[in-house]
């Protein structure tokens, strides 16, 4: 099969698209033809060595896919050659055949194309398991969705609205990405590269929420946004960490958390997969069913084949996607 293969930590560039042996299922894995791969920073962050799992070398990258079942292993039930679904793993998925526990594999409604399921994946789960357990969300309340833009940013956006948040507000840096973001389902947008951030975030968003503070805070960046978003929350306000996209990993002061009676939520999303994977599935069902009902479609800036990997985490690593930037193989399908 051809993959991108990394064969020492570091530098994209030293990540080559070539051939690769083909995988074989184990007890209770499933192989997937890869018609469609999603992008996401944290691939960056696993090619480079930086990340909180590093994948024995040499490893093929990618988190999330979607393609047809071409083999069951032993012990796979529920699941059928030829079938198509879904998979998010822990890496893996940029090539043309992924190997992936039956667990993490989720049928795809006929209606939804594989670049659809597979930009519905990782990122969708993430902001799903961010609004729904981790910050508990109830229908009425505001969401302010930091890094708006990016693949998780969108789909918090989206999912606040079919969540029924009352108000949904998008930051990001510059106006450039405006309209973007209110076709995703912001109502506002703020920007998260004026000068005055430290106050004029909190100015922004209390003006926007008739001066009681955002309910809910989902941040991706880190950085620079975090204080000014953690000082722009009501009462009992609740601020997920999903990432540290915006660079720096910023400290909370507890006296701040505890006047304002606030919450700072940490978000791994992969930890969903492995230690609730029935939760996930149901998630991730979820969102397909939501999606195919019409309620929102994932936003595909760009789609490039898998040999143009390095242009597409380019564009990851400047921020220059907007939503979500997907991969296809060479035999890609639906």
């Amino acid at each position: 099969m051809k993959a991108v293969v990394v064969r020492a930590f570091g530098s994209v560039a030293g990540a080559v698209y070539g051939d690769h042996p083909d995988p074989s299922p184990g007890p209770g894995e499933v192989l997937i033809a890869v018609d469609a791969v999603e992008t996401n920073y944290p691939d960056l962050l696993v090619i480079e060595g930086r990340y909180q799992v590093k994948p024995p070398l040499p490893f093929v990258p990618g988190k999330a896919a979607a393609g047809t079942v071409a083999a069951l292993g032993a012990g796979v039930t529920g699941l059928a050659v030829g079938q198509r679904v879904a998979a998010q793993v822990e890496y893996g998925a940029y090539a043309e055949l992924l190997c992936a526990p039956a667990s993490s594999c989720y049928p795809v409604p006929e209606t939804l194309s594989a670049r659809t399921a597979a930009a519905a994946v990782l990122t969708y789960q993430t902001a799903w398991f961010a609004l729904k357990d981790r910050a508990a969300l109830r229908p009425g309340e505001s969401v302010l969705v930091l890094g708006a833009a990016g693949g998780v940013g969108v789909a918090a956006l989206q999912l606040a609205r079919a969540l029924g948040a009352g108000l949904v507000i998008a930051g990001s840096r510059g106006s450039a990405k405006a309209e973007v973001l209110r076709r995703a389902g912001a109502d506002a947008v703020v920007d998260l590269s004026r000068p005055d951030l430290r106050d004029g975030l909190r100015e922004d968003v209390r003006r926007l929420t008739d001066e009681r503070g955002v309910d809910v805070v989902i941040d991706p960046v880190g950085g620079a946004a975090f204080e000014p978003a953690l000082r722009s929350l009501a009462w009992r306000g609740r601020h997920v960490v999903i990432g540290f996209a915006g660079g720096d990993i910023p400290v909370a002061r507890t006296n701040y958390l505890l006047v304002r009676n606030i919450a700072v939520l940490g978000l791994q999303a992969s930890d969903y997969r492995d230690r609730w994977p029935g939760e996930a599935a149901a998630a991730q069902a979820e969102i397909f069913a939501l999606i195919a009902r019409g309620a929102f479609a994932p936003v595909v800036s760009r789609t490039l084949p898998l040999d143009a990997f390095a242009e597409a985490l380019a564009c990851l690593r400047a921020g220059e996607a907007r939503g979500k930037i997907v991969l296809t193989t060479a035999g890609a399908g639906r």
